[in-house]
């Protein structure tokens, strides 16, 4: 049986759920690591997947199943780096029918004003995550759930965007998945 939840996915942001020196230590680490992703129909942003962060990882695979009360296994995981000018458009994430959950945690430096993630539910923005270092957010995706992460302002000089998205999928879903890919 299918509750709503899954069908519709729920979404909590935690304000603080890392401190400042944790988050700069991570930036540190993966600072010369990123690729540019630059097909401008779908998004221009910087990336590193499957980024070395297993303490970081582990805190957003706990607090998830605290919160949806399920046991999960990383599916995934890719660290974003948003300068000025750089976005991810809604139509370049896909739709999961396997509702998994995705956790953000907010690694910036500072906060960014606009620089918005939000999460759409069958188009619409039901659920917008701020730049808030040190912020988590998890989000039960459903499967009419997609996100973006809004264009960073030009005049924003210096701004710098970094969040860490894990993609987590039920335990027993995680491991089918990852035995079919080899």
């Amino acid at each position: 049986m299918t509750t709503l939840d899954q069908l519709f996915g729920a979404a909590l942001m935690v304000p603080d759920a890392i401190d400042t020196a944790r988050a700069a230590a991570a930036r540190t680490r993966h600072a010369s690591h990123y690729t540019r992703y630059a097909l401008v129909d779908r998004g221009s942003y910087e990336y590193v997947v499957d980024p070395d962060e297993p303490e970081l990882i582990a805190l957003m695979l706990r607090a998830a199943e605290r919160t949806t009360g399920r046991t999960l296994a990383v599916a995934s995981s890719r660290l974003l780096r948003l300068s000025p000018g750089d976005y991810i458009l809604a139509h370049h994430d896909r739709m999961r029918d396997d509702n998994p959950v995705e956790v953000t945690l907010d690694l910036s430096p500072a906060a960014v004003a606009d620089a918005e993630l939000h999460y759409r539910r069958s188009g619409q923005v039901f659920f917008r995550v701020p730049c808030a270092p040190g912020a988590l957010a998890i989000v039960e995706r459903g499967v009419t759930v997609t996100s973006n992460h809004c264009y960073v302002s030009k005049l924003r000089e210096g701004a710098s965007v970094v969040r860490l998205v894990a993609l987590l999928r039920d335990s027993a879903t995680a491991l089918h998945t990852t035995r079919s890919a080899h």
